[in-house]
């Protein structure tokens, strides 16, 4: 998106909705995400609308490699160009944009399996809704979940997804938005690059499991963001463990000090976080590594990148 226009900051309140009983049916999983929505929408445990409210990754289907290709929905979404929701082949995309327009707030849908315009490619997908239900951005998983820890977890999310190939944030009328999904926190060059590119708070869908959630969840958060002095959050699924995959849960939102400033447990929720910009503002003033960094020594990342 263009850099043209500078950026605003200003204060607002972040909801995450960390997602329980996602089942087979994908129906019932639209039908109760829209329910969650709206509760999160009404704020009544905090007081304050949320201008942001967050979905969990993979939202509509159980999530596993060998779900994805049956559960995947063609999007066909370019970037910069206006989408029309009410021709979108897209039930999810339908659902998150009603939603959207009818509680008047921006929503991150977490993320669903997409099928790609040609060449048979499945692609772990989140999509971003403005308060009149336009859909404005999606963010294509980039870095895929392969890995293999012996005697706890293998996961090869490359048997059926590609990755994506670009960055994404979008702009709000109170921040600037940049997007990752789960094992895209991993790679810190991603979340560099957004906050050199102005993002303001990064919001990662993601479901770590029950090896990697308890060893890196919160540390990768609040290293990204100490390490960009950005504000930081990564949406869950709730623990189902009935499900195949374990999910961790712990939705968090981490200020750019590496505070934290909301955490769930491991059961469906839904968990609030006021952003104050003057922290991020105190962060960077008061260690001020966004002034200091070395690129006489050390390339930008931020202006290598294609």
């Amino acid at each position: 998106m263009s850099l043209n226009r500078p950026t605003i900051f200003k204060p607002f309140t972040l909801a995450l909705i960390q997602l329980g009983n996602i089942g087979t049916n994908k129906s019932d999983n639209l039908k109760h995400a829209r329910e969650m929505i709206l509760k999160a929408a009404e704020h009544q445990s905090h007081g304050k609308k949320p201008s942001l409210i967050v979905l969990p990754e993979c939202f509509n289907s159980p999530y596993g490699h060998t779900h994805f290709p049956v559960y995947a929905e063609k999007i066909g979404f370019t970037p910069e160009q206006p989408y029309d929701i009410a021709s979108s082949e897209s039930e999810s995309v339908k659902m998150l944009s009603s939603a959207a327009k009818d509680v008047g707030s921006w929503l991150i849908g977490g993320s669903i399996p997409e099928k790609g315009e040609a060449g048979g490619n499945i692609y772990n997908t989140c999509t971003v809704y403005n308060p009149q239900g336009d859909l404005v951005a999606i963010h294509r998983k980039i870095h895929l979940f392969d890995i293999d820890i012996p005697g706890k977890i293998k996961f090869k999310e490359s048997e059926t997804l590609t990755g994506g190939n670009q960055l994404t944030f979008f702009d709000t009328d109170f921040a600037r938005i940049g997007l990752g999904i789960c094992y895209d926190v991993r790679f810190p060059e991603l979340a560099m690059i957004s906050a050199r590119q102005g993002c303001h708070v990064l919001v990662y869908p993601g479901a770590f499991n029950m090896t990697t959630g308890p060893l890196h969840w919160e540390l990768l958060q609040r290293s990204r963001a100490v390490d960009n002095q950005v504000f930081m959050s990564m949406c869950s699924p709730a623990r189902d463990l009935t499900a195949g995959y374990h999910a961790w849960g712990h939705s968090m939102v981490v200020d750019p000090m590496g505070e934290k400033l909301a955490e769930a447990d491991d059961s469906e929720s839904i968990i609030y976080a006021d952003i104050d910009p003057q922290v991020m503002h105190n962060a960077r003033n008061g260690i001020p590594v966004t002034t200091q960094r070395r690129f006489d020594v050390y390339p930008d990342v931020a202006t290598t990148k294609k």
